[in-house]
C-alpha cells in the first residue's frame, strides 16, 4: 500500500473512531489557520487535498494553495477543490527557488516520510514569512492503536512508510530548534505545532 493510498484511506475510513479522530484534527488545525488569519497559505505534501477542503469547509478564507509530488493524488485534489484552491504537480524547493512565500506554511503528517526530515526545516523557513503549522503521528501510540486494531502486526505495528518516529516531546524539540513554538493543541495520536519564524 502506498503512502498515498493510505492517506485516501485514512479520511475516508467508515470507522466511527478513526473518523472522530481525525475531525477532531482537522477542527484544531482550521481553528490555529483562523487564529493567526494568513492572507496566503501553502499546503507542503498535501495529498488529495482533504486538509485544504477543511480549510474551506472551516471558514478559513486565505488563498490556499497546494503541492504535491504524486501526480494521482494532485488530480484527486483537484478534483475535490476546483477552483477553491490551486494545487499543483510541484516539489517545494522549486517554490524557494522562484522566491515564492507564504503566511503559513503547513506540512500535516509528511515529516515522517522524509528520510532526513531535517533538511526539510529550511525549506519550510525560506517557504513562510512568518507561521508554519506542522504535525506527526504521535509515537509510541500511534503504532500502539494500529496493534490494537490489526494493522502492521507484523511490523509492531509500525506504517511501511513511516521513517520516522517522534514522541510528543522530541518532536516539538526537533521544531522549536528552529522556530518559536506558540500552540500545541491535544489531537491525539498526532502532535500538532503551531509555530512562527524567529525575528
Amino acid at each position: 500500500m502506498s503512502a498515498r493510498h493510505g492517506n485516501k484511506q485514512k479520511h475516508e475510513s467508515k470507522n466511527p473512531i478513526q473518523r472522530a479522530l481525525i475531525a477532531r484534527f482537522k477542527r484544531h488545525a482550521v481553528r490555529l489557520a483562523r487564529s493567526i488569519a494568513p492572507r496566503t497559505i501553502l499546503d507542503v505534501g498535501c495529498g488529495e487535498g482533504y486538509m485544504l477542503e477543511a480549510f474551506v469547509e472551516g471558514g478559513v478564507t486565505a488563498e490556499l494553495r497546494g503541492v504535491d509530488l504524486s501526480e494521482q493524488a494532485v488530480e484527486d485534489a483537484r478534483a475535490r477543490l476546483g477552483p477553491r484552491a490551486r494545487v499543483e504537480l510541484q516539489d517545494a524547493r522549486a517554490l524557494v527557488d522562484l522566491g515564492e512565500t507564504f503566511e503559513l506554511v503547513m506540512m500535516l503528517e509528511v515529516l515522517e516520510h522524509i528520510p532526513e526530515p531535517g533538511q526539510m526545516l529550511p525549506i519550510l523557513d525560506a517557504l513562510a514569512t512568518r507561521h508554519l503549522l506542522l504535525s506527526v503521528p504521535w509515537e509510541p501510540f500511534f503504532r500502539g492503536l494500529n496493534l490494537l486494531r490489526g494493522k502492521n502486526v507484523r511490523r509492531w505495528g509500525n506504517d511501511p512508510e513511516h521513517v520516522n518516529h517522534w514522541g510528543r516531546a522530541d518532536f516539538l524539540e526537533f521544531v522549536g530548534a528552529r522556530f518559536r513554538v506558540l500552540e500545541t493543541p491535544f489531537v491525539f495520536p498526532w502532535v500538532m505545532v503551531l509555530c512562527e519564524r524567529p525575528g
